[in-house]
């Protein structure tokens, strides 16, 4: 059964629950500068954030600056972050991101996507996490946390990550979309999970247009009264 859209009153109250929820979200990764954030994240690709954090939270007390971190080298790097996955191919990347922000950007990470997606390692998500988290710009990296609740809920129905980031764009008022990023996927991470979401504890559940939210615990009684006004 195909997932109907949310309405602009429900997506409103839907932000306004989680904002009532969580009033100040922040993303999971350990992190003290645009540098160490680009890091991580570029590490958290396929990865938790605790496992990163673990990682990190010995390489940047030795190493928190791209010449710091450049002089490491790969081997050295890799002795780090080897207990995350993928850590050979990031170690590289990593390494040759530090060395084009020491020469063509005079070690501080851009703040435009341009430039950050230049950067070895780094894609469009991890892009959109650094403009938005370290620089606060509106941009929507969306992670398969925020893809199953787009698509689930009815805020954001796509296909693929591309559409589901321009569909939340496009619907998000402005008055949240700067912390939505970080909203979308803590539901996510801890509440619309992916094989069984905990809708009877759920503070959107009546906004949600799921159609199998009811066998998950939603409860039928709080339905709002007129949402598709």
């Amino acid at each position: 059964m195909p997932v109907k859209n949310m309405t602009k009153k429900q997506i409103q109250i839907f932000f306004e629950r989680l904002r009532a929820q969580r009033p100040n979200p922040k993303t999971e990764l350990n992190y003290s500068s645009p540098f160490e954030l680009l890091v991580a994240v570029t590490l958290s690709a396929q990865a938790t954030d605790v496992s990163v954090n673990k990682a990190t939270d010995k390489l940047f007390p030795i190493a928190n600056t791209p010449e710091q971190i450049y002089a490491l080298g790969v081997e050295g790097l890799k002795s780090y972050i080897k207990t995350i996955g993928l850590y050979n191919s990031k170690a590289e990347n990593v390494i040759k991101a530090c060395k084009i922000l020491i020469e063509k950007h005079q070690s501080i990470v851009p703040n435009n996507r341009t430039d950050l997606e230049a950067l070895p390692g780094v894609g469009r998500k991890t892009a959109n996490v650094v403009l938005n988290t370290a620089f606060g710009m509106p941009t929507m990296a969306v992670d398969t946390h925020i893809f199953r609740v787009g698509n689930r809920t009815g805020l954001a129905v796509g296909k693929n990550v591309l559409e589901v980031e321009q569909r939340l764009l496009k619907v998000i008022p402005k008055e949240f979309i700067v912390d939505s990023h970080h909203w979308l996927i803590l539901h996510g991470r801890y509440c619309c999970v992916a094989r069984k979401p905990k809708c009877a504890e759920c503070v959107v559940s009546d906004v949600c247009n799921s159609p199998d939210k009811y066998e998950f615990g939603a409860v039928k009684e709080i339905q709002i009264k007129n949402i598709d006004e």
